[in-house]
């Protein structure tokens, strides 16, 4: 689904010392199947997934999504992708205040309203919300269920690929293991990244991407 092909982000070009976020990265991802992406901060992960979702343009080299560069696709195929082919988490939800838990679940919704609520409420429910916290606001919910709104939110236009980008770690041991294992369960059929400087909330994982100072250190694939 995914290719990198010598991948490569430079910070400061314009400055005689450049910093390499991303260094000649070289990589295929499975087309279904969780993935973590591991690596301490500033080694470039984040990065990485903002490429990978035509957040950022690669100083060189190139991305393949489905076989097709994503370097030279228009802005309005990069927004296509983001809104209906790809999905997004976050370490901090981003969740709209003034909205209920299931008004947030639809707001980016490309589903007739009342098919979106159906929809939204299912997911929140099977994510592990009760009925009675649908129509909670942010503030009256804790962090984990804050956390599952955000996943139902991210799953409610069937994303083929879902990004989470440190979705775990402002939550305790035992929502972090709730919220993964949402995303194990959705990995089944989709591909899911995730990026994180946490081993545990990965073990298991269908591939394992290790990343040091912009560069792939190492790869380790299940069962092989």
């Amino acid at each position: 689904m995914f290719e990198l092909k010598e991948a490569t982000m430079i910070y400061d070009m314009d400055k005689e010392e450049k910093v390499y976020a991303m260094k000649g990265m070289n990589l295929t991802f499975p087309d279904k199947g969780l993935v973590g992406i591991i690596g301490p901060s500033g080694s470039g992960k984040s990065t990485l997934m903002y490429t990978m979702t035509t957040l950022k343009k690669l100083t060189s080299g190139d991305i393949l999504y489905n076989g097709k560069s994503l370097e030279t696709i228009n802005e309005s195929d990069k927004q296509h992708l983001r809104r209906n082919e790809f999905g997004f988490v976050f370490q901090r939800h981003y969740l709209i205040n003034y909205m209920t838990a299931l008004d947030n679940a639809t707001v980016a919704a490309t589903i007739p309203v009342n098919q979106a609520r159906e929809k939204a409420e299912k997911l929140l429910l099977d994510i592990g919300l009760k009925k009675s916290e649908l129509h909670h606001k942010p503030t009256k919910l804790s962090g984990g269920q804050r956390q599952r709104v955000a996943i139902a939110r991210a799953m409610m236009n069937d994303p083929k690929v879902l990004f989470a980008d440190e979705p775990t770690a402002s939550l305790d041991h035992e929502n972090a293991f709730l919220v993964m294992d949402r995303l194990k369960e959705y990995s089944k059929d989709r591909l899911v990244i995730v990026i994180t400087h946490d081993t545990s909330i990965i073990e298991g994982a269908d591939m394992i991407v290790k990343i040091w100072d912009g560069s792939i250190s190492d790869v380790s694939v299940k069962g092989e």
